[in-house]
């Protein structure tokens, strides 16, 4: 299933004997094993193996072991999670078994949320994006509530096997109550805290620009202690140029918006008419103190003469008065430059109070790690991997199909990193799509540059074809197991 999913063929799993047509499977998985072997029966009997194990916990320890051979050692592990769709009839309305997810409705990262789906919880290493754990849940799991018991169940095992420091995440694990659970549980994290959170809304609306420091390239940075969820923390409030290049044209918009719509309440407003002049200027004032985007010009309150015609159609005053408001709004500054300067920050928070220890260039750098394992989510979902929606006869063999899927990106992962590190340590270089070196080209692309290479056997010999010397760059790189499979010799 892991060489299937690599193969990058857009087949469903029930296809697996014709895309192995053309592999030496005898070569590749072991004596005796033809295509017919790998039917959906044998494979659907693989995934209830699987499930029956514990899926979670077989790939926390085959993660380990691949971290291992690989020498790696990261500081940060990053924690997010997406949902996959799942056609066909499930559990969606029933009880199910202690265990067993449900395929139902939810929050659809794919907007579709007329679907059922299931969620993925999947965390990776910062250096090569390996993963090192996953967990299915049910389609309408929240991230707010699967991460602190998936970090609480797991994090003993994961420190030891991978010896990180921090566990990264984005705004979906900041809460008060998470927050005290992780200080509580000595897990040291790292995370984006909400803007909705009044405090933080402050602390950015109080930041002076002019205040802050150079962090890296592109970010300036000032640092806040603040004590929310009774935890003592490091904010990290950050500015971002490319951010605020982005937020101006969309805090245009949005203030644009805005103000059109108070131009129509204003409209309204002016419409009335008042008995006194000072119930006038009280609404008047009320209104322009609820005023968001617009400033309000030339307002003022005028008195209006009511007349009436007499029977020679001569206008008479009649004695009566009415008061009416006069005044245009104009669109505000302020509130674009708000909203720009909103969208242009972000805060950080950490528990790690040393600085020495995580000073806030790698505070900053550990949080846009998160990009792994959206990578990861996105080879994932590729139409042309295993699945882009799942469909199998049972609720375990989705999530033991889901355990498979991370395996495929963990063996993913590991290749490229170990290329990657090879040819950079030998200053070598791969050919890339344009036929220009690099050192750091894709395992899809290897792979694909790979398609062309067949075994032929003659006689008692067999003769492995169009081997070119990038491709013995990589199979050396590799090591000797794979140079076995790449070398002509007796059969």
């Amino acid at each position: 299933m892991v060489l299937n999913g690599l193969g990058f063929v857009q087949q469903a799993l029930y296809l697996t004997p014709q895309f192995f047509k053309a592999r030496p499977t005898e070569r590749l998985i072991g004596e005796g094993i033809r295509p017919e072997h790998l039917n959906d029966d044998t494979l659907g009997r693989a995934l209830d193996s699987l499930y029956d194990y514990g899926v979670t916990e077989l790939f926390r320890d085959l993660a380990a072991h691949g971290a291992a051979q690989l020498g790696l050692a990261s500081r940060f592990a990053h924690l997010d999670a997406t949902s996959f769709l799942a056609h066909g009839e499930y559990n969606s309305e029933r009880e199910t078994e202690d265990g067993v997810v449900q395929i139902r409705k939810g929050y659809s990262r794919d907007h579709r949320p007329d679907l059922n789906q299931v969620v993925l919880n999947l965390m990776v290493e910062h250096k090569a994006g390996l993963p090192m754990l996953m967990e299915p849940l049910s389609g309408n799991a929240s991230d707010q509530g699967s991460f602190p018991e998936l970090i609480d169940q797991h994090i003993d095992h994961l420190q030891n096997a991978h010896g990180f420091d921090y566990v990264v995440a984005d705004s979906s694990l900041y809460s008060a109550s998470h927050v005290e659970d992780l200080d509580r549980n000595g897990v040291k994290f790292i995370t984006r805290v909400p803007l909705a959170i009044s405090e933080a809304e402050e602390v950015v609306q109080e930041t002076d620009p002019a205040a802050l420091e150079p962090l890296t390239e592109g970010y300036e940075a000032r640092e806040h202690i603040s004590e929310y969820g009774g935890v003592r923390q490091r904010w990290l409030v950050v500015h971002s140029e490319a951010a605020e290049a982005r937020a101006k044209e969309s805090a245009a918009n949005r203030r644009d918006r805005e103000h059109k719509e108070e131009k129509r309440e204003f409209r309204e407003l002016l419409a009335r008419e008042f008995s006194c002049r000072e119930d006038a200027k009280k609404a008047l004032s009320a209104f322009e103190e609820d005023l968001t985007a617009s400033t309000l010009a030339e307002g003022r309150v005028l008195r209006a003469i009511c007349f009436t015609m007499d029977e020679e159609g001569t206008p008479v005053e009649t004695g009566e008065e009415s008061y009416l408001l006069q005044g245009k709004l104009v669109p505000s500054e302020a509130r674009k430059a708000e909203l720009v300067k909103r969208k242009s920050f972000f805060i950080l928070a950490t528990n790690e109070l040393d600085e020495e220890r995580l000073s806030g260039r790698e505070l900053l750098k550990g949080y846009k790690g998160q990009s792994k394992v959206e990578r990861g989510f996105r080879f994932m979902k590729d139409p042309w991997f295993v699945a882009s929606s799942l469909f199998l006869e049972s609720e375990e063999r989705i999530e033991a199909l889901l355990m498979v899927m991370t395996l495929c990106l963990m063996v993913y992962a590991a290749l490229q990193h170990r290329i990657r590190q090879g040819l950079q340590a030998g200053e070598r270089s791969y050919p890339d799509q344009k036929g220009k070196p690099t050192q750091r080209p894709t395992a899809r692309w290897i792979f694909q540059s790979f398609e062309g290479i067949h075994v032929l056997h003659v006689g008692s010999q067999h003769l492995v074809l169009n081997m070119e010397e990038h491709h013995r760059t990589v199979v050396s790189i590799l090591g000797p197991g794979y140079e076995r499979l790449y070398v002509s010799h007796p059969t």
